[in-house]
């Protein structure tokens, strides 16, 4: 596999970083993940915009654009000989002084690798299973997608490695966060219910991208504080994030559900297909009618 670091394509036994960068040693560093379908960096604009927000907040100087990042990417796909792959885009606060700065970082390091997807995945079911850990508070206002992920791994070890099953947060205040790597959404009664950024998770790309395809399609969408009550009465219910897409959950708590056979879910996904292998932004869809779905 090849990598993109600072401006060098190498092979990845040739990657180094310095102990001194201060992404290893404190944390400061962000990261994003998406896919690329057949050459097409999906949603890049909104995975940049949260990136470009972030680095502004942790002192990082640098902004990256759709340009460039999609100039490295067609340059490491022909590397890598791959036109559908998962993308890892990581910039680091690069290195300092031992001691924490309040400078500004003016010499980040960028690490961009894939790695080969298939173009097309089955949607697979989960199970969600509430975790004992409690999701942890954000380190400022809100969290962002940064290298302080000791919080997940716990969980990880928590439920084990099994693909089938996914780990659900509660915060510290008993109300539904969302899962180890994924947002968490159930329909109820054709409303849209998925928690509130206030409960201190990760406002996902994907999270916001289904958001937005409800709205443009008339669905009503309530972001608040739930109880895992509320969520254990839905009739669908499904997991997002930008790599595995839209997964719908088979079952919850005491609640057996429709999974891959949830009408409204299959078609939040058959659009998500629709739309990834063209789209720039989640600004810029457009929607197969879910009322005209249901009739075929």
């Amino acid at each position: 596999m090849y990598v993109y670091i600072n401006g060098e394509v190498i092979k990845k036994e040739d990657v180094r970083i310095s102990p001194f960068d201060h992404g290893f040693l404190y944390g400061l560093g962000l990261f994003e993940t998406f896919r690329v379908y057949e050459g097409h960096p999906f949603l890049l604009d909104d995975h940049l915009e949260r990136l470009n927000e972030g680095l502004r907040l942790l002192n990082i100087e640098v902004q990256y654009n759709r340009a460039q990042v999609y100039n490295i990417l067609k340059t490491l796909l022909k590397k890598n000989q791959l036109t559908n792959a998962y993308v890892r885009f990581n910039v680091s606060a690069g290195n300092g002084e031992i001691g924490l700065q309040t400078d500004v970082y003016t010499e980040p390091n960028l690490i961009i690798f894939m790695k080969p997807l298939l173009s097309s995945l089955e949607i697979a079911e989960k199970e969600a299973i509430l975790l004992k850990i409690n999701r942890n508070t954000p380190e400022g206002s809100y969290r962002l997608k940064s290298h302080h992920y000791l919080n997940n791994v716990l969980a990880k070890r928590e439920i084990g490695q099994e693909p089938e099953s996914e780990g659900i947060f509660l915060n510290a205040d008993g109300f539904l966060a969302e899962g180890i790597v994924s947002n968490l959404f159930w329909i109820k009664d054709g409303v849209l219910y998925t928690p509130s950024v206030n409960t201190g998770i990760l406002n996902g790309i994907t999270r916001q991208f289904v958001i937005r395809m409800a709205k443009n399609a008339g669905i009503e969408v309530i972001e608040g504080m739930f109880l895992t009550e509320q969520a254990e009465s839905a009739d669908e219910m499904f997991l997002t994030n930008s790599i595995q897409e839209i997964v719908a959950v088979s079952k919850f708590g005491g609640s057996q559900l429709p999974g891959n056979r949830g009408l409204t879910v299959k078609w939040f996904s058959s659009n998500y297909r629709m739309q990834r292998r063209k789209l720039w932004s989640r600004n810029g869809m457009l929607l197969e009618g879910l009322s005209e779905w249901k009739k075929k």
